[in-house]
């Protein structure tokens, strides 16, 4: 069964072509300790970030949200501080690619910006791909979510995938 995509939303990024490695700050794309990930965390955009979040909050971005190299850090720290998910306009293909296998919900919705402020909750309903904005009512259309995209998210991560999916099968062949 599919996570149930309910949160809060944490912070809008509004720019195109947004560089994730921003969210913990360029100097910090190396660092591997996840309390000090946490600690800088999206601390140029709001230095309480890390206060205000709460488990289940999302974030919510532009066109070609994840541009660039995509490093893993500030996704990590993103989670660790509770963040479910992103909804954006749409994904540069290789923070999509990563973060899907590593099965991080990333939904494609090419009027999200419109439909939503901060802090307003959203609800996704995966089988009929729609994004409720529980604050103002309005129900969001998204871009169809690959098949692919949501085994990722279910089994949390392409290992975990393999492991359920092709491995099992493999070893009843074989066995």
């Amino acid at each position: 069964m599919l996570p149930v995509i309910k949160g809060r939303a944490a912070w809008i990024f509004t720019e195109p072509n947004f560089d994730i490695d921003l969210i913990v700050g360029v100097s910090n794309i190396k660092i591997k300790d996840i309390e000090i990930l946490k600690s800088v965390c999206m601390k140029d955009y709001d230095s309480e970030f890390a206060n205000k979040v709460k488990p289940g909050d999302l974030i919510i971005g532009g066109e070609n949200f994840g541009y660039g190299h995509p490093h893993y850090p500030a996704f990590i720290a993103l989670r660790a501080l509770g963040i479910s998910g992103v909804i954006a306009e749409s994904f540069a293909p290789g923070f999509y690619r990563g973060e899907t296998t590593n099965g991080f919900p990333l939904i494609e919705c090419p009027s999200i910006l419109r439909n939503v402020s901060r802090w307003d909750t959203l609800t996704l309903d995966w089988d009929h791909e729609v994004i409720k904005n529980e604050n103002s009512g309005v129900s969001i259309k998204c871009l169809p979510i690959p098949q692919k995209t949501k085994e990722m998210v279910k089994h949390g991560g392409i290992i975990k995938y393999l492991r359920s999916n092709r491995l099992s099968s493999n070893v009843i062949k074989n066995g």
